[in-house]
């Protein structure tokens, strides 16, 4: 089966002007499963999925990639590794593995939560996850009062309040996250993130770093002004603290039409990044905007689903 995956992947990501580059994404990497969130990756199952990746694809770093694909002379079965936010375990744990398989990744960073600072979907997650109360009071959300007792009921309380605040306007979406963090009484960790060390350290193990805005704003509900400068400060501080240029951004959530706009891309292309990559699925082709890369990582946890699904999105246009 392995052997006719990458045969499928040949015919359909030939090297050339037909080339087709698929990008990965991932956020995290867990030290072990978290029963919260069975489907984020742990370390045993990264590295199972880095070894797929290394035996079918060639990996090219997200800046060559996307050189390649402008002249029309990707590698056959072309792919690049992304990760988003800024996790420390992109360091800690992603990077070692990436490292044993011969792999190469590009991390956009979120600038405003280094140095100890957390996103607020984490203190959402972590609050809940550490509650000392059995049910929380959700009804100012139009959630009525919801049992947090058990592993599945914090599940569906999570998905619940993140849909439910998540495309709200910067400062009414802080109210609702500090009033779930005071209405929780949990411990929210500040060790998440990674420092300004760890993120020079990962740039000097060879691994490429890209903008992904300072606060991570849902850019389509921002003012205009201040959504490019949330593009353009973000890749200052980090072209300031790598002293390296910063030629990649990646979109917070990504999805056209209700993350980013089209306003958006001309933003990014205006400001000198040289790509920038959405969430939409799909894989990119000779002549494709530049400025709205689709990524895609299969959720399946055979060999074989993981191919298959990973094939399906390859043949996408």
């Amino acid at each position: 089966m392995a052997l006719l995956i990458k045969s499928a992947f040949s015919l359909l990501s030939p090297a050339g002007p037909r080339g087709r580059l698929s990008i990965f994404i991932f956020h995290r990497v867990l030290p072990q499963p978290d029963p919260l969130f069975p489907d984020e990756p742990c370390v045993q199952r990264f590295d199972a999925m880095m070894g797929w990746l290394a035996a079918w694809f060639n990996v090219l770093p997200l800046d060559e990639a996307v050189e390649r694909l402008r002249r029309s002379q990707l590698p056959a079965r072309a792919a690049a590794i992304t990760f988003d936010d800024g996790y420390a375990d992109n360091l800690l744990h992603a990077t070692p593995i990436l490292k044993k398989h011969g792999l190469t990744a590009t991390f956009f960073i979120a600038t405003g939560f280094l140095d100890g600072g957390i996103m607020w979907n984490d203190v959402i997650i972590e609050s809940i996850r550490s509650a000392r109360n059995p049910e929380i009071d959700l009804g100012w959300l139009g959630l009525g009062v919801l049992s947090i007792a058990s592993i599945d009921e914090k599940r569906s309380a999570i998905e619940q309040v993140l849909l439910g605040i998540k495309h709200r306007p910067g400062a009414e979406r802080g109210e609702a996250v500090e009033c779930i963090r005071l209405n929780c009484a949990g411990n929210v960790p500040r060790e998440l993130m990674l420092t300004s060390a760890q993120l020079r350290e990962l740039r000097g193990g060879g691994m490429s770093i890209g903008a992904h805005t300072a606060s991570h704003p849902i850019l389509a509900r921002h003012p205009d002004a201040a959504a490019r400068q949330e593009i353009a400060d973000s890749r200052a501080y980090l072209q300031g603290l790598l002293k390296d240029p910063i030629p990649l951004f990646a979109y917070p959530n990504g999805k056209l039409g209700r993350d980013y706009l089209p306003k958006h891309v001309e933003m990014a292309r205006e400001l000198g990044f040289a790509a920038a990559v959405s969430t939409n699925w799909g894989v990119s082709t000779v002549g494709c905007d530049l400025f709205q890369l689709p990524r895609f990582t299969p959720w399946e946890r055979s060999r074989s689903a993981w191919g298959i699904r990973l094939l399906l999105n390859t043949n996408r246009r």
